[in-house]
């Protein structure tokens, strides 16, 4: 469970910035993190870049979010401006901020923005770094490199003073209701908010992190021919994919497409039985309502660090191939051969696995 009230009657700490600049769902990732510190602390602001803004929202713990589109972070960073870091600088002056946290994960630096920090008068900074950081950080903290991103995270919070509260069993949690993050139902034209048994995710941040729109196509038919309801999720800018992986209208099947903010795609999640997902937000937004998931997960990156978090699931995909680890952008190897060994039936039987699990629970 994870208690509202985070148990504290006198914060040890004062105003905390805690920051992670990164993606959706690392900034769910985060969340148990952030928890530990909100438990501590009379104030906690996340820093977040605007690709993390609607999973900072959700967060529970977070009293506000700031956001800043860092030149260091993302697959199309921003070139240096000048006037925009200045602004963060004053910004997080302003707020008087006490301490911060600086949460990456393992091949990012976390100097960089301790440096921006300094600037704003930050007199206490804690982050994982292996790299000297000379007068920039108060506590460098040191971490295995193969351990989940939430174990990471809290590893963090832990040294520098903070503790998950008593009943926390630091799992990943939003606020179904998102009172920071906007409207919290389904919005675009009146798309219909269930009930759905299955949700299937097909797209990812990445391609060499996706499996095939054709498979999961014949996945959604598979599924609701065996009397599954099926909704198909994604972006605004994956209606296309989702157009093509619902097929044509039947039923049992919804295209919620770009229909969704990220508060009702929570809890459209929620609602469900299983969510099928590669390495994507989805996948750890469903583990955070609680949900299990099929993860359709390239090892492109290790899914020791990366995989659903808390939740049961069934990891498919050829973990083992020559070039796991290889973080590309787009697979290098002629017929993405990690995820192509992946069958219909294979995700079928995942599915049906996890529902029964499900029923039994």
């Amino acid at each position: 469970m994870t208690p509202a009230d985070h148990g504290r009657a006198v914060p040890d700490h004062g105003h905390v910035l805690v920051c992670r600049l990164d993606n959706m769902g690392d900034v769910l990732l985060t969340g148990p993190a952030v928890r530990a510190v909100a438990a501590g602390a009379a104030d906690v602001t996340l820093l977040c870049g605007p690709v993390g803004v609607a999973a900072a929202a959700l967060l529970p713990g977070v009293s506000s979010v700031l956001a800043f589109d860092a030149p260091w972070v993302g697959f199309a960073p921003r070139p240096v401006d000048g006037p925009a870091v200045a602004q963060l600088v004053d910004q997080v002056r302003r707020r008087q901020v006490d301490e911060a946290l600086i949460f990456t994960s393992f091949h990012q630096s976390p100097l960089p923005l301790a440096l921006l920090l300094r600037l704003a008068g930050v007199p206490r900074i804690s982050a994982i770094s292996v790299d000297y950081p000379g007068a920039l950080l108060d506590l460098r903290h040191a971490v295995d490199d193969d351990i989940h991103e939430v174990e990471r995270s809290m590893s963090l919070a832990r040294a520098a003073g903070f503790n998950l509260p008593p009943g926390d069993d630091g799992h990943l949690a939003v606020d179904l209701h998102g009172r920071r993050g906007g409207p919290a139902g389904v919005e675009a034209g009146g798309a219909p908010a269930g009930p759905f048994d299955v949700v299937v995710h097909p797209g990812a941040s990445v391609p060499a992190r996706a499996w095939a729109p054709a498979a999961h196509a014949a996945a959604v038919q598979a599924l609701a021919g065996r009397g599954h309801r099926v909704a198909v999720t994604g972006g605004p800018g994956e209606r296309d994919l989702t157009a093509l992986v619902t097929g044509a209208p039947r039923a049992g099947v919804t295209d919620l497409g770009g229909a969704t903010s990220l508060a009702a795609l929570a809890r459209v999640l929620a609602a469900a039985s299983v969510v099928v997902a590669g390495n994507t937000g989805t996948a750890h937004l469903a583990a955070a309502v609680g949900t299990p998931v099929v993860s359709l997960f390239a090892p492109v990156v290790p899914a020791v660090r990366w995989r659903p978090w808390g939740v049961d699931h069934v990891l498919l995909g050829d973990q083992s191939v020559p070039c796991a680890g290889c973080r590309a952008r787009e697979c290098p190897v002629p017929g993405h051969p990690c995820l192509s060994g992946v069958g219909v039936g294979d995700v079928v039987a995942a599915v049906d696995r996890l529902a029964a699990l499900e029923v039994t629970a």
